[in-house]
């Protein structure tokens, strides 16, 4: 079972990476990447977990791009997690997510909810590596007794279109493309079926785009057909995971939820070689 695609306590899962590890072994994950947003925090943990529990390990990482007013999920795989300029950048990210919530605990206040957005983003600032985001505030609001759980904060109050959100503010796809690149690693698009945008992907695939996600738990078996066919029509390769993040309101429970075919998975290491290769990069995985 080949899951590329979760998240720890390093950005919004609810797992710890050692946590996370212990319940993919339990649930038959015999390799599994970690993707946290933003952040590479959780990697070195998990990977340090994964031998006892006879996982194979992947670094990775899932980055926000925008596109216009447009969240687009770009996934790093094999990338070289020591890589300078893609440290500088992600904690570029990570900042912006800190002022996100400020704005967005401001929005609420308006409203008449008042809420501490210095320990919200507490964590975040003890520990740098660590990525803030909306689920943090979420948890604020439970325990204020705004909401009762994290889907009634985001349906009534956080997601795009409700009265606190704010946009996100993000480099375009192409420059964390060429991010993931730089560092020597391959680059995925994240649940394509929730950007909506299909037709975007022949131009990301110009920008360098290696590979989409056609399995996801957000993905029907019209959809991973779909995004299958294109990866083909496109020559890109195919990655695919659960999205575990733990908690209620992002779908599965347990890693490996979602499984990539092993037949998509051996191209993913043959592309990361040859990418290592071009960009002088020593791959982490």
């Amino acid at each position: 079972m080949i899951d590329l695609h979760t998240h720890t306590t390093a950005s919004d899962g609810r797992c710890s990476p050692a946590e996370l590890v212990a319940r993919a072994a339990g649930a038959g994950v015999t390799i599994l990447a970690v993707t946290d947003h933003d952040t590479l925090m959780g990697c070195d943990a998990a990977e340090a977990a994964c031998p006892n529990a006879g996982i194979a390990f992947v670094g990775g990482i899932e980055i926000t791009a925008m596109a216009g007013d447009i969240d687009v999920h770009v996934l790093g795989y094999f990338i070289d997690r020591r890589a300078p300029a893609l440290l500088q950048f992600l904690a570029r990210q990570r900042q912006s997510r800190i002022d996100r919530i400020y704005e967005i605990v401001e929005r609420l206040a308006l409203r008449g909810i008042r809420l501490d957005a210095a320990s919200i983003v507490k964590p975040a600032l003890d520990d740098p590596s660590r990525a803030a985001g909306r689920p943090w505030v979420a948890k604020a609001m439970i325990g204020a007794g705004v909401v009762k759980d994290t889907s009634e904060a985001f349906d009534r109050w956080l997601a795009r279109g409700r009265p606190a959100f704010v946009p996100r503010r993000g480099a375009t796809p192409a420059d964390v493309i060429a991010r993931i690149h730089d560092a020597g690693g391959i680059a995925s698009l994240a649940h394509p079926a929730l950007v909506a945008r299909d037709e975007w992907i022949s131009t990301l695939a110009a920008d360098g785009l290696d590979a989409v996600e056609a399995f996801h738990s957000e993905h029907d078996a019209d959809a991973t057909a779909r995004y299958l066919a294109l990866a083909d029509r496109l020559g890109l390769l195919v990655t695919g995971g659960s999205d575990f993040h733990g908690d209620e309101s992002h779908g599965p429970q347990s890693p490996g939820a979602v499984s990539l075919p092993p037949q998509y998975y051996e191209p993913l290491g043959r592309r990361a070689t040859m990418r290592a290769t071009a960009s002088g990069s020593k791959t982490s995985s």
